[in-house]
């Protein structure tokens, strides 16, 4: 088959990354089922053929904006990890919850059951997000090695990340039964693998 010949504009335009801003945007205040090519090049303030041209498909607008977050999003997780060596653990399961409650990730997963273009993207970005955290578990823990019970480190992994994912989901349809108590002793198996700092226990408990 013969490939397409059409031009397309830069992923390294200013232009493109106004476009991928206006779709941001609207995604968190509409919602992903707003952006079209009309309402989208009405936002930026250009014409739909010069939005077709940076994004020949709907797809392709969604996978560029998925992209763009994923690599901030990863560049966010890699600084947080290497400041926060000695409570690998607690680091990922605080940003374990903002990413759970993060209104865009949130519209890119309800995307995700219409598109599998998209479904497709966020299962790698997943996976790169989750390569991340093991390597960070893996450098204090060592390889193999069972900081909780009879757990390995993946699926130690993938319960800090993905229980607030699960609790928000539920509390999204008015469910909270048990989430605080959940939450807490969740907490206190962490406080026994990773104690916090005498000086921040002592505030907390004043």
């Amino acid at each position: 088959m013969a490939t397409s010949s059409r031009r397309v504009g830069a992923e390294t335009s200013k232009t493109r990354d106004t476009l991928l801003d206006c779709v941001e945007t609207m995604m968190l205040e509409e919602g992903y089922a707003s952006v079209t090519y009309r309402a989208l090049a009405a936002k930026a303030g250009v014409t739909p053929s010069l939005v077709q041209y940076y994004f020949p498909s709907l797809d392709d607008i969604f996978v560029a904006a998925i992209r763009r977050y994923s690599e901030r999003n990863l560049a966010y997780l890699d600084k947080i990890l290497a400041k926060r060596t000695d409570d690998p653990l607690r680091a990922l399961w605080e940003y374990s919850w903002d990413e759970a409650t993060g209104t865009l990730i949130t519209e890119f997963m309800a995307l995700a059951n219409h598109r599998k273009s998209i479904r497709t993207e966020i299962a790698a970005v997943t996976e790169g997000v989750r390569k991340l955290q093991l390597e960070a578990l893996t450098a204090k823990f060592g390889e193999g090695a069972r900081p909780w019970g009879d757990l390995s480190l993946p699926a130690l992994q993938l319960l800090i990340s993905s229980l607030p994912k699960f609790l928000n989901l539920e509390k999204g349809v008015g469910v909270e039964s048990a989430h605080a108590e959940l939450t807490e002793a969740f907490e206190g198996y962490l406080d026994s693998i990773e104690p916090k700092p005498k000086s921040l226990a002592r505030k907390r408990s004043r």
